[in-house]
């Protein structure tokens, strides 16, 4: 039985006063502990979450980390051994707005996923075609494309501590969201390309689904079978809307 995961993504959001409000309202809300709960505040904000943060029941990522594990000449960046230093577990990779418009490319977002897991983070590996790519009917083709860059790479052992997150591009931030139907197709394709290296990793691996996901979407999604729970965006920034998303994932 996969347990269900939410993950906040803060993106470049806060200050110290809306973060320290934010996680307050946030602990005031009744969570399910079946859930598995983290959230991904900005690099300048996760030492301040993580010393009021209940580690037991809400876990901290990074939004990113260097492609270079352990320490050394890259200027400007924070490697996953850093990040464990400081208290996270978690580290998102490959989110479609560093894919976009930072052009991290396949490649890069494989090493990226190695040196997270040599560094001791666990990585929410992001998947997602544009408006464009899916009009043309290439999703599956580029969600896969995608995922193989990291298979080949890092061999479906790596899955074992990893969870995947897909976020069709055209979803996020738009108010569009991906029927549950159309989600559950990309998610069972995943499963599905894991399988074929193992099915036991495969079915044990939790794919989550992002892309304006709310209150009142949650559920729904929730119910396919492949989607084990939501990676979620700007609702992750008002306490009680995130707070029914994650009650949303223990039902």
């Amino acid at each position: 039985m996969r347990r269900p995961m939410v993950a906040g993504n803060w993106k470049m959001n806060g200050t110290r006063a809306s973060v320290a409000e934010l996680i307050e309202s946030f602990q005031r809300q009744a969570l399910p502990a079946a859930v598995e709960i983290a959230v991904f505040p900005s690099f300048v904000h996760v030492s301040q979450v993580l010393d009021v943060v209940d580690g037991a029941q809400v876990s901290v990522g990074a939004q990113d980390c260097a492609l270079q594990s352990g320490f050394g000449a890259l200027t400007g960046e924070v490697s996953a051994d850093q990040l464990v230093d400081l208290g996270c577990e978690w580290v998102l990779v490959g989110h479609s707005e560093r894919r976009l418009v930072l052009g991290e490319t396949d490649e890069v977002v494989s090493q990226k996923f190695a040196a997270a897991q040599a560094g001791g983070l666990k990585p929410v590996l992001c998947l997602g075609e544009t408006l464009e790519e899916r009009e043309a009917g290439r999703t599956l083709e580029v969600v896969a494309r995608q995922l193989g860059q990291v298979l080949a790479d890092q061999g479906v052992e790596a899955f074992q501590s990893a969870v995947i997150a897909y976020e069709p591009v055209w979803a996020i931030g738009s108010g569009l969201t991906a029927t549950p139907e159309q989600a559950q197709e990309v998610h069972a394709a995943i499963r599905d390309q894991l399988a074929r290296s193992d099915r036991r990793i495969a079915e044990g691996v939790r794919l989550l689904y992002g892309g304006s996901v709310k209150a009142d979407n949650a559920a729904e999604l929730f119910a396919m079978a492949d989607i084990d729970g939501g990676l979620v965006g700007g609702a992750s920034l008002k306490a009680d809307e995130f707070g029914a998303i994650c009650r949303a994932a223990g039902n």
